[in-house]
């Protein structure tokens, strides 16, 4: 196998969670053999808007923030971010990111399989 070198300049940015924001897929399970892997991806969260509430049923995923700073809602309760953090949402749990500032929020995304 060799490596993939994929600029980030030359991929496509795709709508995401219904409209809310956008993404750029880095990685999927065609560019990587694991079978636990499912993708990598770079998200964008316009000004004010949020990936609204959703679940990932089978997969776990991975958010570290680049930029912004704004709040994740579970369940149980809300937590702040800034750039820097991380947080690892378990399968099938329900959760919201918000973005009530002036600014666009930039994540990393690492999605597995379970």
């Amino acid at each position: 196998m060799k490596i993939i070198k994929r600029s980030h300049s030359e991929i496509e940015k795709e709508v995401a969670h219904g409209g809310s924001g956008a993404r750029k897929v880095y990685a999927t399970n065609n560019h990587i053999k694991s079978q636990y892997f499912d993708a990598m991806t770079y998200g964008y969260l316009p000004a004010g808007n949020s990936f609204d509430w959703h679940e990932h049923k089978y997969i776990e995923e991975i958010m570290v923030v680049v930029k912004g700073s704004g709040a994740v809602y579970d369940d149980e309760r809300d937590y702040s971010y800034e750039p820097g953090d991380v947080f690892i949402y378990p399968t099938n749990t329900k959760h919201k990111i918000t973005n009530n500032s002036d600014e666009e929020h930039v994540m990393m995304f690492v999605r597995i399989r379970v």
